[in-house]
């Protein structure tokens, strides 16, 4: 075993926000076990031709997730219409919706046995409806096919609520849309996005919401942002009705993307979630290596405590 980075390291320099954090903290160092193609998971996926945020947001987690015979999958493509300068997934034009996948990802969810399936997608802002039928025939495939608790991570929908309501409709477990980072850094990090309209489609979930359907958003930290300003965004949040919080440590896919401003230590992560608890939130988790689908599944268990 060897001790890898998986994504692209940062130049070496002080550590301010307004500048690149240098190298990378050990606790941000993962210990590769093996070969990722010769997993279960990897064949399978490749056989049922699928993708997964996993490979396509180069995950820090993905050796332990797919070892453990779990994956996030991804929907609408591989290639997004947005240009967030912190994302590794493609952008471009996308390809035709295909209308089998819906019964892939369940085929996948089957085999894998897994009971608690994260789904995400791709900005498909090409689509009139933002890719939300095709995303609640999935939801539907898998529920049809399997016993599993679904998780979705949607897009932002250009803020179609009539879209968000066919979404809500196919009565996922679990409703996500990720706010990112703070508002002051939209412009550099998600230009396309707002961080009002986030907002607003999650404040509309939990409006809409039916059969005890939870919420649930995440921001990344290091891109620049104060400890303050996190703090605002996890209070906005929870005034949206957000019932899942979760915070990771942003790392940067490669050279070419946003910067790393700063690398926070697992105990400010700590007190970081702390003052998120205190806002009332159902579930929390904030750490270094946290990710939005990383044990999903607690949040459910949490919650139903």
């Amino acid at each position: 075993m060897k001790d890898v980075t998986l994504h692209g390291d940062s130049p070496a320099s002080p550590t301010p926000v307004n500048r690149r954090a240098g190298d990378r903290p050990s606790w941000l160092k993962i210990r590769v076990p093996g070969d990722l193609e010769r997993l279960p998971v990897s064949g399978m996926i490749n056989d049922l031709a699928l993708n997964t945020v996993c490979q396509e947001a180069r995950c820090p987690n993905i050796f332990e997730c797919w070892g453990a015979g779990t994956a996030t999958f991804m929907i609408l493509g591989d290639i997004c219409t947005r240009r967030c300068t912190f994302c590794a997934v493609g952008r471009g034009t996308p390809r035709e919706v295909e209308s089998d996948e819906p019964e892939r990802v369940a085929a996948a969810v089957e085999r894998m046995g897994v009971r608690h399936a994260v789904i995400t997608m791709v900005n498909r802002d090409d689509l009139p409806d933002g890719g939300a039928l095709h995303f609640a025939r999935t939801v539907e495939a898998v529920r049809t096919r399997t016993g599993a608790a679904v998780e979705v991570l949607i897009s932002d929908l250009e803020g179609n609520r009539d879209a968000l309501r066919v979404v809500i409709a196919s009565r996922p477990e679990v409703l996500g849309h990720n706010i990112e980072t703070v508002p002051r850094l939209y412009a550099q990090v998600r230009p396309v996005a707002k961080y009002e309209r986030s907002l607003d489609l999650l404040r509309w979930a939990d409006q809409e919401r039916t059969g005890g359907m939870l919420t649930k958003s995440s921001i990344m930290l290091g891109l620049g942002e104060t400890e303050d300003e996190v703090v605002e965004v996890a209070r906005d949040l929870r005034s949206a009705g957000v019932d899942i919080f979760t915070m990771g440590q942003y790392l940067a896919p490669t050279g070419e993307h946003h910067p790393v401003r700063r690398y926070y230590t697992p105990e400010e992560f700590a007190e970081l979630g702390r003052r998120a608890r205190e806002l009332g939130f159902h579930h929390v988790e904030s750490a270094p290596l946290v990710r939005s689908s990383y044990m999903a599944h607690r949040a459910i268990q949490s919650t139903a405590e």
